[in-house]
């Protein structure tokens, strides 16, 4: 690709010299240089416009009647076109690179890379923007290990861009701090509501909806064989257990994030067994609402009753592959997921 630009000039250059006057494929040398600003620097481009009008001087001693001045004329104008389109190029391209520095800051935010292991507890994170040139959205998650037990947060907030990656951050910042104080799964919730609440007053969403986010939090006590799950409006998570699959729906879902006001600050806590080897998988809707061409949702709860006891990073890691296979590679939202195994003491 990046020798294209040549390859053209020599094709151009062979025809003009092999073929009769009248067929004048030497006016199609103003391609060559146009072609090159596409993906060569300034200079590189001027160079090859250069090059392409001193054969069409040469080709002039060859063929007299080609209509030389005409055709250098063209090669001049649009060498000096495309040198222009070149740096303009170059120019978006260094700014599109401080941005994904930015946007790569901005995810180390939301999603901090995460310790594989707490304690006997096995925890792997998976993480794929739908457009690779974004990066990040407004898909979260965070994992601490606290006096309390390991606690997890997964959650979507509604929207996309800059104005839903602050409101993840505003989540997720309000429950690393929570996390370490609050004995209650409860009492976390409620922190992590108001930090939303506040941020979505300082920062109003554009349009008549409002900004709102689903949260799961999900705490494994040390040394424990259950794990406490607080559902604000989330997909439930799926537990692989000896070749089934639960889904642990909340008997009483909890209000989503920012809407608390609204529909009330009701919130509950639902336990569930959770045993050695167990497969405990968190995810956001990005990942049961990926399509296939012909519109079927990804089957979820069949591909893990489908999976065979395995590590976390395994599981994910056939997870990546076969939503990747079964939508064509085209991903119509972001998703995240964590996957987590308790490990026999």
């Amino acid at each position: 690709m990046r020798l294209s630009p040549v390859i053209l000039t020599v094709v151009i250059a062979s025809l003009a010299y092999n073929t009769p006057p009248e067929m004048a494929f030497s006016r199609l040398l103003p391609a060559a240089p146009a072609l090159a600003a596409a993906m060569w620097p300034v200079l590189p481009t001027v160079l090859l416009g250069t090059v392409c009008l001193i054969l069409m001087i040469g080709l002039s001693f060859v063929f007299p009647d080609l209509g030389t001045w005409w055709t250098a004329a063209g090669i001049i104008a649009v060498t000096v076109a495309a040198a222009y389109g070149s740096h303009v190029r170059l120019q978006r391209e260094r700014t599109l690179f401080q941005v994904r520095l930015v946007a790569d800051a901005a995810q180390q935010v939301v999603l901090s890379p995460l310790p594989r292991r707490f304690g006997g507890i096995e925890i792997e994170s998976l993480y794929l923007a739908a457009a690779a040139e974004a990066r990040i959205g407004g898909d979260f998650y965070e994992v601490v290990d606290t006096p309390f037990g390991v606690r997890l947060l997964i959650g979507d907030v509604r929207g996309k861009g800059l104005p839903a990656v602050g409101a993840a951050a505003a989540i997720v910042n309000a429950f690393r701090e929570a996390a370490y104080g609050e004995p209650d799964l409860v009492d976390v919730a409620r922190r992590m509501d108001a930090s939303s609440t506040r941020y979505n007053g300082a920062f109003p969403p554009e349009g008549p909806l409002e900004r709102f986010a689903t949260a799961l939090l999900v705490q494994i006590p040390h040394g424990g064989r259950r794990i406490d799950i607080l559902n604000c409006g989330h997909p439930p998570p799926l537990l692989l257990n000896d070749g089934k699959v639960l889904t642990l729906e909340s008997a009483n879902p909890s209000p989503l994030l920012s809407l608390a006001e609204l529909i009330g600050d009701h919130y509950s806590v639902d336990t569930f067994d959770f045993a050695p080897d167990d497969l405990l998988l968190l995810y956001t809707d990005g990942i049961a609402e990926a399509r296939a061409r012909d519109g079927e949702f990804f089957p979820l709860a069949a591909w893990m009753r489908r999976q065979p006891p395995t590590p976390p990073d395994e599981l994910l890691t056939a997870l990546h592959r076969d939503l990747l296979r079964h939508s064509k590679g085209r991903l119509d939202d972001d998703i995240a997921a964590l996957a987590v195994r308790l490990c026999e003491p």
